[in-house]
């Protein structure tokens, strides 16, 4: 493990720059990941997104699958390809202070 600063904030992150302890995040520490990760600027719509993600993943202890977002949200595929483009589930997760997703390569 290591650390990174982040808005300011040293965090600690893993080697593919996720974060390892999600009581670390705080919502500018996700602006500035969603910045990092070509996502200029947070709607109500990405925030719908996060916040249910962080509250299923402090839950289970993992972070959501793409499928589990989709239904658990209420944001279709298509839409959530638009918010998070790239990789939707993993980018979601590193902004949302969690752990890699299952079975993302």
């Amino acid at each position: 493990m290591t650390t990174k600063e982040i808005a300011d904030k040293t965090v600690q992150v893993n080697e593919e720059g996720f974060m390892t302890d999600p009581n670390e995040w705080t919502q500018d520490i996700a602006a500035a990941i969603a910045s990092e990760e070509g996502v200029s600027e947070l709607t109500p719509e990405h925030w719908k997104v996060i916040d249910y993600s962080r509250e299923v993943g402090l839950e289970s202890g993992s972070a959501p699958t793409l499928r589990n977002i989709t239904k658990g949200a209420g944001v279709p595929t298509k839409e959530l390809f638009g918010l998070f483009p790239k990789g939707p589930a993993k980018k979601v997760a590193k902004i949302s202070g969690l752990g890699k997703p299952e079975g993302c390569v």
